[in-house]
């Protein structure tokens, strides 16, 4: 998950090729999805009596969905959307299929070691001799370390000035970022004894990949589409229909012998879920062929998008239903509709006829959410460290108003520190 303006695969910011223009409609709907992904998760913390059921997940065993619910797919949606540009841009200029594979590698790999290091959770303080809440704030910290890039301030689409000074802090403060992880990785120690990494034998120890680490494996499969078929339409939508279908493969237990099946999900994470994020793929093409470059012929196309993956979602719905937890393809289908539709309307509303109050928030919202997101997931912790979680905790409880008032205001101010830093020069770059 890229958060570069010059290289933007996973969700970073998208410029049209060959332009110095940026679609801000992108930028936008990534900033609308991080503040509803930070809402929903301290909101998730008010008592069940004073919220209403739609502001939930839907049940785990029930056949829905809410807009919490869309929260992770549109993330999905939206790394797809960014990878014809980001991709295709180091494929016009030449890059090696090589160095463009290894990139896909490497922000890959990259995804999946956040995402194993949050799933593994705070380790045991009496185990480990330390804070086990102290070790999970620095397993933070230094993941942004890890991957930051400074720059000059108001330089983010250029890049630093040759010979200055920003790259070599930018590689000093990344080889701490991972020698400290390294070193928090060998320190870890679960409740139940439990290490992260074994040596002998080798194993990583991991329930489940973490959303990052789904939002990786779905780019990896997204990004190969796209590197066989570029902007060929309909062999994109052939790839949606094929991943789809290895869901129901999957159920009737195809896969149950196959060695791959063993580490990922074959039917949903590489299935269903990729699916999404090619989907955002597709519906992209629009934004870097000739042939759609106008907004008539782009709203056109969204419009059809959305009509026709909304009548599939329909017709496969009596198979699985809607589930989250599932990534049924009912629910795939629906989240890729309803997140095209939302796009289009932010297409309208600031790429189009731009309004200002609207374009200008939440593409600066958008411009930095790997950030933002590892942030919001740190501040539980720190709140504990200083001994606030429970006051924090209560903030929220006494009514609805509250409830919804003191998250939302906890993502703008979230949003707000990643748009300063932005304006500092501090990013993150897989």
């Amino acid at each position: 998950m890229t958060i570069s303006t010059n290289d933007s695969a996973a969700i970073g910011p998208l410029p049209v090729p060959g332009s110095g223009n940026r679609i801000r409609s992108i930028d936008a709907l990534r900033g609308l999805v991080v503040f509803t992904m930070i809402f929903v998760n301290y909101l998730a913390g008010a008592p069940k009596e004073i919220v209403p059921g739609w502001m939930r997940h839907f049940p785990a065993d029930g056949n829905g969905m809410t807009f919490v619910d869309l929260v992770f797919p549109a993330f999905l949606f939206i790394v797809g959307m960014s990878i014809p540009v980001s991709l295709g841009g180091r494929r016009s200029r030449g890059e090696p299929v090589w160095k463009t594979v290894a990139h896909v590698v490497i922000r890959t790999l990259s995804l999946l070691l956040i995402g194993i290091l949050m799933v593994n959770g705070s380790p045991d303080s009496g185990r480990m001799g330390w804070s086990g809440t102290l070790w999970t704030v620095l397993m933070f910290l230094s993941a942004i370390l890890a991957f930051c890039s400074l720059s000059p301030p108001g330089r983010f689409g250029s890049g630093a000035r040759s010979g200055s000074i920003f790259p070599i802090l930018s590689t000093i403060l990344r080889v701490v970022g991972f020698v400290a992880l390294a070193f928090l990785v060998a320190a870890y120690q679960g409740r139940d004894g439990h290490r992260i990494l074994t040596l002998t034998p080798f194993s990583i120890h991991t329930s489940w990949y973490g959303i990052l680490g789904l939002i990786g494996w779905a780019y990896l499969v997204a990004s190969i589409v796209f590197l066989l078929f570029r902007t060929h339409r309909t062999a994109i939508l052939g790839c949606v229909v094929l991943l789809m279908c290895l869901y129901p493969a999957d159920r009737a237990g195809l896969f149950d012998s196959f060695w791959l099946n063993r580490y990922v999900g074959i039917g949903s994470t590489l299935g269903s879920q990729a699916a999404i994020t090619v989907a955002g793929l597709l519906l992209a093409t629009i934004l870097v062929t000739g042939a759609t470059a106008t907004a008539r012929s782009r709203t056109a196309f969204a419009l059809l998008f959305a009509a026709g993956f909304a009548a599939a979602a329909i017709l496969l719905h009596g198979l699985y239903g809607i589930n989250k937890n599932a990534a049924t393809p009912s629910w795939c289908l629906w989240a890729c509709a309803i997140t095209a539709a939302i796009w289009l309307l932010l297409y309208w509303l600031c790429d189009c006829w731009p309004v200002a109050f609207i374009a200008r928030p939440l593409s600066i919202a958008g411009g930095n959410v790997l950030l933002a997101y590892l942030i919001s997931e740190m501040l539980p912790s720190v709140l504990d460290l200083l001994h606030l979680d429970d006051w924090f905790g209560r903030l929220g409880q006494t009514n609805l108003a509250c409830a919804i008032g003191i998250p939302a205001g906890f993502a703008a101010a979230i949003l707000l520190v990643t748009a300063l830093l932005n304006r500092a020069g501090f990013r993150l770059k897989l």
